[in-house]
């Protein structure tokens, strides 16, 4: 069993059970599931990272869709926020295909993973603070180990935004005080003090978050989603298995 480095935090994330009202609601979704994968043997657990441990680039969500990632296994796949994002991604060289919809269905990554602050499916997508602050562990344990590559992150959306910057603190950066405000957009550069292990600054970005209603409203287009993926992609020296397609 591999309990070292990525792929034993991935490990550990996904047999935590520190939240109850997360574990209650993860397992309840995956034993009554939703009609249309009446023959899907859901998943029901913490989603963790998906992509290469050497990533350039951190895309940073929120928590797993409860028939999305919380019946596949892996983030942002097998729902419509994962749609928007992945072909992005795949538009912009970062991905080996414009879909997501299992584990197993052959998707790469370039330079890029893809985490989020909470990994366990929330009742009405929201967790609360406590369980957002309860999961901080593991993505300040994320952030640690790809620091010697990670150059860029991309946050989607103000909850993912208000629970990165202190798990970036505590991991190492140092966090402008007060605060930078989260807005699509937005760009900060977080220094690190101790730069033995990784580089002495990262490019943090702002992007609204692809769910459905910013999509649908077109709040967030797919052009400006490709365009904030494009610059913080430039930013971390990111990709290069192929090249943009737009």
């Amino acid at each position: 069993m591999t309990t070292s480095g990525l792929p034993g935090l991935d490990h550990r994330i996904a047999d935590c059970r520190a939240c109850p009202r997360l574990v209650a609601w993860r397992e309840e979704v995956a034993r009554t599931k939703r009609a249309a994968f009446a023959d899907w043997s859901y998943w029901g657990r913490p989603v963790p990272g998906f992509g290469p441990p050497d990533a350039r680039l951190l895309v940073i969500g929120l928590a797993p869709a409860a028939h999305g990632g919380n019946r596949t296994g892996r983030m942002f796949t097998g729902d419509r926020s994962g749609d928007v994002l992945y072909q992005a991604l795949y538009d912009e060289g970062l991905a080996s295909q414009p879909t997501s919809v299992s584990a197993d269905d052959g998707l790469e990554l370039y330079g890029v993973r893809i985490t989020s602050p909470v990994h366990c499916a929330p009742p009405a997508n929201k967790p609360t603070p406590g369980e957002r602050d309860t999961c901080r562990s593991w993505l300040v344990q994320e952030l640690r180990l790809l620091r010697p590559t990670m150059r860029a992150a991309v946050v989607l959306g103000a909850f993912g935004w208000q629970a990165a910057l202190p798990a970036f603190a505590e991991a190492g950066w140092t966090v402008p005080r007060p605060r930078p405000a989260f807005g699509h957009g937005a760009h900060v550069t977080l220094n690190a003090p101790d730069a033995s292990d990784g580089p002495a600054g990262l490019d943090l970005f702002g992007c609204f978050h692809v769910s459905q209603r910013n999509t649908f409203t077109g709040r967030l287009t797919p052009a400006m989603l490709r365009e904030t993926l494009r610059t913080a992609a430039e930013a971390a020296g990111a990709g290069g298995e192929s090249t943009p397609r737009t």
